[in-house]
């Protein structure tokens, strides 16, 4: 079996119903989660004129291979009503790859580890809560380290 650690997010709708239901299609298609953070609510990032996220990480056992797991995660993202009109633009639900085992992969439609974990708190503290010792196996250092390191003054915050 593989590890598979992804990243959801939600700012339209019932945000914490979209990542329960999010939770739920990944166990049904994708693999058993392992464990998932905590929720988090912060503030947009990239394009802040729109609501707030509803963001969580988690670690799921896959027998899918990479990319066959991405394509899921972007199934489930267009069943669920997703429509990608701009970058970094309001979701319904957005899944992102962030690790699969230690792979390190790029090709034209995935670049595992993703490309952005480092430069976003948003993402970093959730990994944090659950595989904060986990080593990025790019750069080489914890996702405690990288979140110290960090320059994104966004705000996150445990949704209640």
């Amino acid at each position: 079996m593989n590890n598979l650690v992804l990243h959801l997010g939600s700012n339209i709708g019932d945000r914490q119903a979209q990542l329960q239901e999010a939770i739920h299609r990944i166990e049904s298609g994708i693999g058993r989660v392992q464990a998932r953070s905590s929720v988090y609510e912060t503030e947009a990032w990239g394009k802040k004129d729109q609501d707030d996220f509803l963001n969580q990480a988690l670690i799921v056992s896959t027998a899918l291979d990479a990319e066959n797991a991405l394509l899921k995660c972007k199934s489930i993202e267009k069943d669920m009503g997703s429509i990608k009109t701009e970058t970094w633009g309001p979701r319904t639900i957005d899944i992102d790859v962030l690790f699969f085992n230690d792979t390190v992969l790029e090709k034209e439609n995935i670049v595992i580890p993703h490309p952005m974990i480092e430069k976003r708190n948003f993402v970093l503290i959730p990994l944090m809560e659950i595989m904060g010792e986990y080593i990025h196996p790019v750069l080489q250092k914890t996702i405690e380290e990288l979140y110290e390191e960090s320059n994104d003054p966004s705000e996150v915050w445990i949704y209640d």
